[in-house]
């Protein structure tokens, strides 16, 4: 029997540790409002900003919390646990966390096969004002290869994950950061492995 958006947030909420109330402060309601839901079912639905919200902070399905099923134009794209660092590199985690769902014209807009797509947060300021700490993007992973003019792309070197800037100097790599308080780098081609390129910035104002 599947659990109710109610059950499904209160389980949630217990493995991450952190109370109704706090919640339902975090999206600026009074302390009960989300007990009042569990407990009472009242509001019956979570609205959708709500809804992405604690999804986004429990790291759950937003389906779980009583998102209404895909519709044809919807593509579920995999949210995965990296962290690609714009700063400090951070080891790689790729677990799926929950899915984004993300109309198939953007998709087909940004040139991304669903597939292919994937969905990682940002950490850190080096590639800043271009991309902000807690920002999201769009990953594609078919196109690994290095635009010859350079692009933005998500990068393995070792175990950890960073998203930068690269432009191909023949059998080498520079490695730009759009904060200039970070310095480039030029490394051999054989010490990083291209994850995927940044094709669509998901920022949420």
């Amino acid at each position: 029997m599947n659990d109710t958006p109610q059950q499904a947030l209160a389980a949630a909420a217990r493995a991450r540790g952190v109370a109704l109330s706090a919640l339902s402060r975090m999206l600026g309601r009074n302390q009960a409002y989300l007990g009042q839901f569990v407990n009472r079912g009242s509001p019956r639905v979570l609205p959708e900003r709500e809804r992405r919200m604690l999804a986004d902070f429990l790291a759950i399905d937003e389906a779980l919390l009583g998102a209404p099923p895909l519709v044809s134009d919807d593509v579920a794209v995999p949210w995965l646990a990296v962290q690609a660092a714009a700063g400090v590199a951070q080891i790689a985690d790729e677990r799926v966390l929950r899915t984004e769902r993300l109309p198939r014209a953007a998709l087909r807009g940004a040139g991304v096969s669903p597939e292919a797509a994937s969905v990682i947060w940002v950490s850190g300021d080096s590639m800043a004002p271009t991309l902000r700490d807690g920002d999201r993007l769009l990953v594609d992973r078919a196109t690994r290869e290095i635009a010859g003019r350079g692009g933005i792309y998500v990068v393995r070197r070792g175990e950890a994950v960073v998203v930068k800037r690269l432009v191909p100097r023949g059998d080498a790599v520079e490695i730009r950061s759009d904060n200039p308080l970070w310095p480039a780098e030029h490394v051999p081609l054989t010490e990083i492995e291209v994850v995927g390129r940044a094709t669509l910035l998901l920022r949420r104002l």
